[in-house]
């Protein structure tokens, strides 16, 4: 939160807080912190999605084609899956790695052309290590060739709903060809919990041993008790930093998707802070709340004249409440400090699991805000339900 002298409650910035289209805000509406602005960067898509009825809580771009990278090993791994429920494959059945798998570029686990591995292990390093090597074993094993077996990925995709997407390899290595969006990538992970729950503990796993030695996955959030049991991550260039993570919270299962991360911390926070607001959000919902999850904190506004608060929709995306000012037009941002009216008020910026989070939030705002927030102070409320504020 925003001070001015250590006080709980302040005064100065109410009409500047509403040029951006956020005034302080009660809890109520779930307000998501954006620690590195990711809707404004380009490869940016999320969705938030619950896992039993399917009902979209959230979406930003979230039919935008984007590169899915690593998470394409989901649908690997989903016809894996298919050919062990089929009986036509066995856990400790082998593949065998041809010159092309062993030539995969990293991350891989480096076996060699003509070793093989079981299937039990290639699941455990799909779904963990991410290895490329892997995936093109799998896709030769399954499909005769990779290019086979990249057609019958788009071909199941398509007949789980996924119109969006295009499969050109098992990997997700970078093609300009092999697109998806976060709609679809959540339709994917709902598919292979829903079809396949007795494998879907193995996205849970912190690590796995491979020939004596001990392999850590990817995913982050695996470690940071928040309900999150899954499922993947993935990088390449042209992506940016993805991921697909389900949680459960009270017996609600929900699903958040976000691609174009800038980095692996931010794509983390924004994702866990995604997935708490929708607990939250479905909590409320729950006890009659209208709410949505607000994606708006620090977005600037169009000019012109301020509307009341209204829900905003466009291109099939809840872009959530907009709280602002009703009583005069949007100042000019060098007019803000000038306008200001006086009176008592504060700003919260986001509520996160630990202190250390609320403190980066209240960094990168202060940094990106400096001119609005020079003459003001700051501080993170002690934890209250959970929530460091």
């Amino acid at each position: 939160m925003f001070q001015r002298a250590r006080r709980p409650i302040l005064a100065g910035l109410a009409a500047a807080a509403a040029a951006f289209g956020v005034l302080a805000a009660p809890a109520a509406q779930a307000q998501i912190p954006y620690l590195q602005l990711p809707a404004q960067q380009p490869k940016y898509a999320s969705i938030v999605v619950d896992a039993a009825t399917g009902e979209v809580l959230y979406a930003k771009r979230a039919d935008s084609p984007r590169y899915p990278a690593s998470i394409t090993k989901v649908m690997t791994l989903y016809l894996m899956f298919e050919e062990l429920a089929a009986g036509r494959m066995q856990l400790d059945d082998r593949i065998t790695f041809s010159t092309r798998a062993a030539a995969a570029p990293p991350t891989k686990l480096f076996v060699k052309a003509g070793d093989s591995i079981t299937v039990q292990e290639a699941m455990n390093a799909l779904a963990l290590r991410s290895a490329n090597d892997v995936a093109v074993a799998v896709a030769e094993r399954l499909g005769g060739s990779e290019a086979r077996f990249a057609a019958m990925m788009t071909l199941r995709a398509r007949e789980l709903g996924m119109d969006s997407t295009t499969f050109v390899n098992a990997s997700g290595l970078p093609d300009s060809r092999q697109i998806s969006t976060a709609r679809d990538l959540a339709v994917l992970s709902r598919a292979i919990m829903r079809d396949f729950p007795q494998y879907y503990d193995l996205f849970s796993q912190a690590q796995f041993t491979f020939r004596g030695t001990v392999i850590r996955g990817h995913n982050n959030l695996l470690r940071r008790e928040l309900g999150v049991d899954g499922l993947k991550t993935g990088y390449t260039n042209a992506s940016g930093y993805n991921i697909a993570i389900s949680g459960v919270k009270n017996d609600r299962r929900l699903i958040v998707v976000v691609l174009g991360g800038a980095s692996t911390a931010a794509r983390d926070n924004h994702a866990q802070d995604l997935l708490l607001t929708g607990f939250d959000v479905a909590a409320r919902r729950e006890r009659g709340e209208r709410i949505t999850v607000a994606q708006n904190l620090f977005e600037p506004e169009p000019t012109g004249p301020i509307m009341r608060p209204s829900r905003e929709q466009g291109d099939g995306e809840q872009d959530g409440l907009k709280i602002v000012l009703t009583s005069a037009p949007a100042p000019e941002p060098q007019s803000r400090a000038a306008s200001a009216p006086a009176g008592r008020w504060q700003v919260q910026v986001g509520a996160f699991k630990s202190r250390d989070l609320a403190n980066e939030q209240l960094r990168l705002t202060r940094r990106r805000f400096s001119s609005t927030f020079a003459s003001v102070e700051t501080f993170v409320t002690d934890a209250a339900q959970g929530f460091y504020r």
